[in-house]
């Protein structure tokens, strides 16, 4: 049985298998698309019921924030996590360049680092040579950088994430508007929305380790003042005849 097997029977519920990050990045974009979608659209197409009852104006705003708020978000979260690989990567190919160009040096640094670790001069050194004929580039990077080149995260893979996640939450409050009869629609549409929230803060907590009640009021209370705030403006502006 090998060593990493070992560990990761002894300590269950500790991240102990490469790529760990690009699996958690996936899942926290999603849970965040989720709740986004399911509360963008949701405020969306509460705000267009409370001005009026008709079908037509309440689809069109619902199919519009669903197709431009999954296309934002996998946008920006594409932006964001390609600044993040691209700054690795370039950190990966430097550190690989500085291996090449003078390894002596580089050994010197890591041998540095476990001694300012606590390690006596003589043991630092042992390690830093066995890490280094092991693998030289993952030592430096985990050492130095605290990267693991597996670890890097796709961009697209978060951006597809992303979408996927708030189109199906969208499509939940976009349902649950239209399904149920004229004068059940708002009232229905409050209580799945807010049952979804709280379901996507607590599968948020769990992921971080956190408090689940904590995470959960928060989406909840985030959630209902949203749909408060856009029903009552849409009903003080279908009232007044603007719209």
């Amino acid at each position: 049985m090998s060593t990493e097997t070992v560990n990761a029977s002894q300590h269950p519920h500790e991240p102990h298998r490469e790529g760990i990050a690009q699996r958690l990045n996936w899942l926290r974009a999603g849970v965040l698309g989720a709740n986004d979608g399911i509360v963008s659209v949701a405020a969306i197409v509460v705000g267009v019921a409370g001005a009026t009852t008709a079908s037509g104006p309440i689809i069109t705003a619902g199919v519009a924030g669903l197709v431009g708020g999954a296309i934002s978000m996998a946008l920006g979260e594409y932006v964001s996590v390609s600044s993040q690989s691209d700054s690795e990567r370039a950190l990966i190919e430097k550190e690989r360049q500085e291996l090449r160009d003078m390894p002596e040096e580089e050994l010197a640094e890591l041998t540095g680092i476990y001694e300012a670790k606590g390690l006596s001069p003589e043991t630092a050194q042992a390690v830093a040579r066995e890490l280094t004929a092991h693998n030289a580039l993952e030592a430096h990077l985990s050492a130095e950088l605290n990267i693991n080149e597996s670890d890097v995260v796709s961009p697209w893979h978060a951006a597809g994430a992303s979408a996927l996640a708030f189109t199906v939450g969208g499509i939940l409050p976009f349902l649950s508007i239209l399904l149920p009869p004229e004068g059940l629609r708002v009232p229905i549409t409050f209580v799945v929305v807010l049952l979804a929230l709280a379901l996507t803060g607590a599968i948020a907590a769990k992921i971080g380790d956190s408090p689940a009640h904590k995470s959960v009021l928060r989406v909840v209370i985030g959630g209902a003042i949203a749909l408060g705030a856009t029903f009552a403006i849409g009903s003080l502006l279908g009232t007044s005849g603007a719209v």
